[in-house]
């Protein structure tokens, strides 16, 4: 009796578990029905994928999504542009139907219904027929009030920061946040003010060049108590023996080398200071020597990846390594840099040849006891980790390590080494307003870009170059220099950068062509034409007139406005010569 009950119990629980999971396998089996699979590349007209646009499948005039006829599936381009879509139709719909394929993303023309042809692939396991079809297509950009209003944001953040109504750091997120706001209020009931989502905001953000500068501002930072700075400045005086003329010549040399490792902002951040204590010893205007220095400033940092922001910009974006940019600029710099110094050698003749030079062996070891390595051990581990960190740098064409890691590597080593205190080291020394700043400003590029701004700016460029490269040299160059000349020059390039890539894919150039090295010249040399063209220029006037001397824009302006124009035209001839 209870093996029955048992044997009863069983099968009760068999057949309900049956009930059950039958249903279930009908439902999950594979409805029988044509396949197909629709496959195809959307890509604007220059080649570059457009992502994230949204695609539909019509089937005689009916949407189709993957799954079945109704369908829950969105179908969407990946970052390569490409998209994929199985769908199931009823038994006998191909290859008699019409497939048709259309697309549409924010500020961007729809892709009408295109035909697609179908091609029968065979049958699968189920005896279902196979049919598969391909196509690419080409997507235009539209003007809408997203487009306005991004190039509205992007001007006003131009304006705020040139005529300084804003700190720069707060006009840039202040910009990047209005985009994000319109997005996400007026894009959501109106797809024509949709501009940037969060996810491509963040991913605009370019992490290489902010741990670069995070690291770079860390080694300056411990380097900066080892007084090394300083006694360079006072070897520079001893060097030059009482010479004016020889002192304003070494000094400009030594900060444009320093500022081709370091940047050209924290070089001069360092070297004002005892600049005007020696201008000061030898009774000449302290402007005299620092213009000079600041303009020199400028042409060291454009010969590497890591000396001035542009460049850094520039290698970040196109994975140019430190070698590509010394083995391309080095010379041209070198030789701008040597007809700079003789020329501001010659304007400042008058002023160097009134200094009241005095007893030259009283001052140097007036400036001998005053600037001493205060740290040596310290400085000696500084310089050997910033020896490696460049090493790697250098290394990068072949470990294809991001500059960001060997400038993370270096200097928390030095800080793990010499047990500097990291929380120190965060607060006083990494310019986190500058950091901000360069993460708004993707942002707000990232706006112009997604909406076509850029794409419309390239377009110009490509049109008034007529198709001729060594035009297009000299348009990117002169346009790089004068703009910089006028408004800040980190902004500027940051807008040029999808512009230039536009033209070397139109040109069919490789990744290290010269169009690079015209954006990288034009906008580090044409920041020296005026006070306000570059952050070392901003950083000198402003450290100036703290100390009590002053200068003002038109006599900052008479004073490099001709050294810039020589020097960048000393590059649009080597560019044209040598490439």
């Amino acid at each position: 009796m209870r093996e029955k009950s048992i044997l009863l119990l069983s099968l009760a629980v068999f057949l309900l578990a049956y009930g059950f999971l039958a249903p279930l396998a009908a439902a999950t089996a594979p409805a029988p029905g044509d396949r197909l699979a629709v496959s195809g590349l959307i890509k604007t007209s220059t080649g570059k994928a457009v992502k994230e646009a949204e695609v539909e499948i019509l089937v005689n005039g009916q949407p189709y999504k993957p799954g079945d006829k109704e369908g829950h599936t969105e179908i969407l381009t990946s970052k390569q542009g490409g998209f994929v879509a199985d769908l199931v139709l009823p038994p006998g719909t191909l290859p008699g139907a019409k497939v048709e394929v259309t697309a549409h993303k924010p500020s961007w023309k729809a892709i009408p219904p295109t035909p697609v042809q179908v091609v029968e692939a065979g049958t699968d396991a189920a005896g279902n027929r196979l049919f598969q079809a391909s196509s690419n297509f080409t997507m235009q950009r539209a003007v809408t009030p997203a487009f306005w209003i991004a190039t509205f944001i992007l001007i006003a953040v131009y304006v705020i920061i040139s005529f300084e109504w804003m700190h720069r750091t707060l006009a840039a997120l202040l910009g990047a946040a209005l985009l994000l706001f319109i997005t996400y209020t007026l894009g959501v009931f109106d797809p024509g003010f949709y501009i940037l989502s969060f996810e491509d905001a963040m991913g605009a953000i370019d992490l290489n060049v902010i741990f670069l500068l995070m690291g770079m501002m860390i080694f300056v930072g411990v380097l900066k108590k080892t007084g090394v700075f300083q006694f360079l400045a006072y070897k520079s005086y001893a060097w030059a023996r009482g010479n004016v003329f020889v002192l304003s010549f070494v000094l400009q040399f030594i900060t444009a080398v320093i500022s081709a490792f370091l940047d050209n902002v924290t070089t001069m951040l360092l070297v004002i200071p005892v600049t005007i204590e020696i201008a000061v010893t030898l009774k000449v205007h302290p402007l005299n020597f620092l213009v000079p220095q600041a303009f020199a400033s400028n042409v060291g940092g454009t010969a590497t990846l890591i000396g001035d922001p542009p460049n850094i910009l520039i290698g970040s974006y196109t994975g140019l390594t430190f070698g590509a940019f010394i083995v391309n600029l080095t010379l041209v710099c070198l030789v701008a840099l040597i007809i700079s110094c003789f020329y501001f050698l010659w304007w400042h003749r008058k002023d160097y040849a009134k200094a009241e030079v005095g007893d030259v062996n009283r001052t140097i070891a007036f400036l001998r006891e005053e600037y001493q390595i205060t740290n040596k051990k310290l400085m000696i581990q500084g310089l050997i980790l910033l020896g490696f960190t460049i090493f790697l740098f250098a290394a990068h064409g072949f470990l294809h390590m991001q500059v960001s890691v060997a400038a993370l590597v270096g200097s928390l080593l030095l800080l793990t080494i010499s047990r500097v205190d990291i929380v120190d080291m965060l607060e006083h020394e990494v310019e986190w307003p500058s950091l901000m700043f360069f993460i708004g400003l993707f942002m707000v590029i990232a706006g112009a870009e997604e909406t076509g701004l850029i794409q419309q700016i390239a377009n110009g460029v490509l049109y008034f170059s007529q198709g001729k490269m060594w035009l297009a040299i000299i348009l990117i160059l002169w346009v790089s220099a004068i703009a910089s000349a006028f408004i800040d020059n980190i902004p500027f390039t940051a807008t040029m950068l999808p512009i230039v890539l536009f033209l070397s894919d139109s040109f069919g150039l490789p990744k290290d062509n010269v169009l690079w090295w015209s954006l990288s010249l034009g906008a580090c040399l044409g920041g020296n034409g005026t006070m306000i063209g570059a952050s070392a220029n901003v950083v000198t006037v402003g450290m100036a007139e703290k100390a009590g001397y002053h200068i003002g824009f038109v006599e900052y302006l008479r004073r490099c406005w001709w050294p810039m124009m020589i020097t960048v035209t000393i590059c649009m001839v080597y560019l044209l010569l040598f490439y």
